[in-house]
């Protein structure tokens, strides 16, 4: 095998970057701040089109909340190149050579191949919608929402199709957002879960909330349905979305089903993975086992510290992180990423949802006991103007009174009082500690006791019954 280290300087090390979004750039950017061209030459591989963009801006670019593409990028390649590194658009690495420390590389447009070597390399592939293996999945007129090219195929559909009619498999965070937008852009839109409840990321009870708020937009909710097929018309495009009991017209579908890892290149270079298909890492985000491969971003597992296991979590804030502390080590200084919480904020229409913790069935799984609380509050003093109603659930572990999950579902205000709760599970504090946090309190802005607050006292008291 033939590897390639042209235009390298004398005694350079050479750094691979595979993937151009959010961990992969902020690792190639990180290195370069601390090791100039001389010392370290970093070329970076992407196969789609774009950089250093917004993956979670797409439902509101496509729901016209954000009018022009180009704001959801946050540096374009010009300005990476600008700065010493060899970004390589439309290429994509299809074989990585562990032993040889070398990637073999296809250009997209042309398809020719070729190696080149490393001295490091990072790992940042991200994650791919779940396009599961049914009749009509591949039809034209059914689109997966990951990368910016795959934004601009679907508002290429909404503007080209006559009719009006839209499905959305799965009720995930990216299936909601992307319902809103549809309904945003005037499609009637159905919405086709397998689960009990919309965003299984909260449990049943609190995903009511969100259901009720979905019909409220106009929105036909299906819950507890599989999809088993999708029907086309005489065009090859996609025309209805069945299930076992019903068939829902569809001129356009979108799946939210959820994603995965983008491992397969790790799996078939025999790099470590874990229960959930993501790679396994160190704190350092060096992948366990090989001294020179990192690895950040959606295509990583991380430690849940609450529940102490392994997780896949798909956000672009760990996977700027994860650069950075990639980019640090690499560039010669010391960083770590100890883990997370699981926290996430999303909306739909006015309806804030967020959660951090466990859910009961997380904690179920990992054999913890513990009490719930529910609580109703508003968002700002009830006397005061505009005060909207709000609900936190609260998970705590019984006796000890550690706090182990906390969800909220409410109007304006609601969605990032959740990082109060994100803040003291990182902290490890208890429900009964929290009761004493210092908050900020005027009427606009809480009732003289926060919602979250309220919650934790009312853990506290129960936290100590005896089962």
């Amino acid at each position: 095998m033939s590897m390639s280290r042209t235009n390298r300087g004398a005694g350079a090390e050479r750094l691979v970057v595979i993937g151009g979004d959010a961990a992969g750039m902020s690792a190639a950017s990180r290195a370069r701040r601390l090791r100039g061209p001389d010392e370290l030459e970093i070329v970076v591989f992407e196969r789609g089109h774009f950089t250093s963009y917004s993956a979670c801006g797409i439902p509101y670019w496509v729901g016209g909340d954000v009018s022009d593409r180009d704001e959801l990028i946050a540096r374009t390649p010009e300005e990476h190149r600008s700065r010493d590194i060899d970004l390589r658009l439309r290429s994509e690495v299809v074989e990585i050579d562990v032993a040889g420390r070398g990637v073999r590389v296809r250009e997209v447009d042309r398809g020719a191949e070729s190696w080149t070597a490393y001295d490091h390399l990072v790992i940042a592939t991200g994650a791919r919608p779940i396009r599961p293996a049914l009749p009509g999945i591949d039809a034209p007129g059914v689109h997966g929402v990951q990368t910016l090219d795959d934004g601009q195929e679907l508002l290429d559909t909404l503007t080209r199709t006559q009719g009006r009619r839209a499905v959305v498999v799965g009720a995930g965070y990216i299936g909601v957002e992307m319902a809103e937008a549809l309904i945003n852009r005037g499609f009637r839109v159905t919405v086709v879960n397998r689960g009990e409840e919309p965003m299984s990321t909260l449990d049943p009870d609190m995903g009511r909330l969100v259901h009720r708020a979905m019909e409220g937009m106009g929105i036909t909710m299906v819950n507890d349905a599989e999809v088993t097929g999708l029907s086309t018309g005489v065009d090859g495009r996609v025309r209805a979305v069945g299930t076992a009991d019903a068939e829902y017209p569809a001129d356009v579908v979108v799946l939210g089903i959820g994603v995965r890892p983008e491992t397969g290149l790790a799996r078939a270079a025999g790099l470590p993975l874990g229960r959930h298909g993501g790679l396994l890492t160190d704190l350092s985000m060096r992948v366990r086992g090989h001294e020179n491969v990192w690895a950040g971003g959606d295509c990583v597992e991380v430690l849940d510290l609450v529940s102490g296991r392994e997780r896949h979590i798909a956000l672009g804030t760990h996977a700027n992180k994860h650069g950075q502390i990639i980019g640090a080590n690499i560039g010669g200084g010391y960083a770590t990423f100890p883990g997370v919480v699981g926290t996430a904020v999303s909306k739909v229409c006015d309806l804030e949802i967020a959660r951090t913790g466990l859910r009961e069935k997380d904690a179920r799984r990992a054999g913890l006991q513990f009490e719930t609380v529910t609580i109703e509050s508003t968002s700002r003093a009830g006397y005061y103007p505009n005060a909207s109603p709000m609900t936190v659930k609260m998970l705590a572990e019984r006796s000890t009174g550690r706090l182990l999950g906390v969800q909220i579902v409410g109007r304006e205000g609601a969605g990032k009082r959740v990082d109060v709760a994100a803040v003291a599970l990182t902290a490890g504090m208890t429900v009964e500690q929290m009761t004493a946090l210092d908050l900020g309190y005027a009427p606009p802005f809480s009732p003289v006791w926060d919602p979250v607050l309220v919650a934790a006292r009312k853990a506290a008291s129960v936290v100590h019954r005896t089962p």
